[in-house]
This record gives structure tokens, C-alpha cells and sequence, in this order.
């Protein structure tokens, strides 16, 4: 299984960047996004940028592997880790009826 996880560029150059994550700093391969601006959260498989995200999306992909690291520790109360637990789900826009 691979799982995408985010870090933060520190420092950018034409093919790789400096980022900080979960693991401390990485060198992460650029190819696929480009150069990316310091300050920029990318979502990364095996050290390689897939896709730039917004620092929320972000914190909610790190909230779900914390959730994950606690129920490795045999951890049974998640609702710290989600904070839309509590609310009614709802269906993405694009599957929504559209109203008259």
C-alpha cells in the first residue's frame, strides 16, 4: 500500500524541492508539478510531488494518519482526529440535484 503524504517546500529548485513533513525534511522530485513556490503543500508518493494541495486538505490527510498511528496503538476514540465527525454527511456538489 502507498499512502500520499503532504509536506510543506522549504526551499525549491527547477527539479527537486526541500520540504519539511511528518518524517522531517525529504527531497522530493518535482517532476510531475513543477517548481513550486516555498510555502507550497504538495501530496507525495514515495518522494515524488503528485499533486499541490491547500494547506487544509493538508492537515485533514495528516489528522486521517495520526487516526491511523493511534489505532495502530490500539486507540479506539478517533474524534480528535475528525473534526466533521460529528456533522451529517452530505453528497459531493457534482452529485447533488441541481435546484430550480
Amino acid at each position: 500500500m502507498c499512502l500520499g503524504i503532504p509536506v510543506q517546500v522549504i526551499e525549491t529548485g527547477a527539479h527537486f524541492a526541500r520540504c519539511a513533513g511528518r518524517g522531517g525534511e525529504v527531497r522530493v522530485d518535482l517532476s510531475l508539478v513543477g517548481p513550486q513556490p516555498a510555502g507550497t503543500w504538495l501530496l507525495t508518493f514515495l518522494d515524488a510531488a503528485r499533486e499541490v494541495i491547500e494547506a487544509e486538505r493538508a492537515a485533514a490527510i495528516n489528522a486521517a494518519l495520526d487516526a491511523l498511528t493511534a489505532a495502530h496503538s490500539g486507540e479506539t476514540d478517533f474524534s480528535a482526529f475528525f473534526a466533521d465527525l460529528d456533522r451529517e454527511p452530505q453528497l459531493p456538489e457534482f452529485l447533488r440535484t441541481p435546484q430550480s
